[in-house]
């Protein structure tokens, strides 16, 4: 029977060593397993984190854009309700000045008539005309004067007649000319876009829209963020589908500034 003996054979004190070593090494792996089960974990809650945060952004910037859309339709109806109620009142105006128009230049007719009733009386009473019978030369002075004296007041009443008539037909002409720009301007109401770029240094802005939408030089827009006005451009020059606008800087509250992303809504010709 053979025996375990000799240089060979394992001694206790080899074994617990080992046995020292592996548990070491059991160690190790087991903190480096604890460290990697929390990093996970810190990882995971980092990620649900960041997931509640871009949910909460989602549902906030959604009523964002939807507070932006009632105040834009707001905006748009108050637009589409101004120019028919200025529109009425433009054209009660109008016929006023129509009426008043035409009672002037009546009176104005029937201030000819007397101012020829005059004159042919003055021709007929002229002194030295030779007529027996006729009135004594200073009776007839004295008619012709009177005579004359009503003809200049006819004549300074004519001339101030005169001056309202063509001062109606110029407010007459003046309303006829903003009833027509109203109606072009109720047209394009709802015309709307965004801001594309800004040019802070020039003052100036690119829009969304151009001719093919309505938009003519000189017109104006408003400028409206999160459904709030901030002011207003002036178009300088259009193209069919962009158009550029002038920062009409006295209408900007301090401290804003136009930025890419604004609306901007339609608001008449300034020509």
């Amino acid at each position: 029977m053979l025996s375990i003996s000799g240089p060979c054979a394992p001694t206790p004190k080899t074994l617990i060593s080992t046995s020292v070593l592996l548990l070491a090494v059991a160690a190790i792996f087991a903190a480096l397993n604890v460290s990697k089960v929390r990093t996970l974990r810190s990882t995971a809650a980092e990620a649900v984190v960041a997931r509640e945060s871009f949910e909460q952004a989602r549902v906030k910037k959604e009523s964002e854009l939807k507070a932006r859309e009632a105040a834009i339709a707001a905006q748009q109806a108050k637009f589409a309700a101004e120019p028919d109620h200025k529109a009425d009142a433009s054209e009660e105006q109008l016929a006023q000045i129509l009426n008043e128009k035409k009672q002037l230049e009546t009176q104005l007719q029937t201030k000819d008539s007397e101012i020829a009733a005059l004159q042919k009386q003055i021709e007929e009473k002229q002194p030295g005309s030779p007529n027996p019978g006729a009135a004594s030369p200073v009776e007839l002075q004295a008619q012709l004067d009177d005579a004359r004296q009503q003809l200049d007041s006819a004549e300074r009443e004519k001339s101030l007649l005169a001056e309202k008539v063509q001062t109606v037909r110029e407010r007459s002409s003046q309303l006829e000319d903003e009833k027509k720009r109203r109606a072009v301007v109720s047209s394009k109401v709802g015309v709307h876009g965004t801001i594309l770029a800004v040019n802070q240094a020039y003052n100036f802005v690119v829009l969304s829209l151009g001719g093919r939408n309505g938009v003519e030089p000189h017109s104006e827009m408003l400028i409206v963020r999160d459904g709030t006005f901030i002011g207003k451009i002036r178009i300088s020059s259009v193209e069919p589908a962009t158009a550029i606008g002038d920062i009409i800087t006295s209408t900007l509250a301090r401290g804003v500034q136009v930025q890419p992303g604004d609306i901007v809504i339609y608001a008449g010709s300034n020509s």
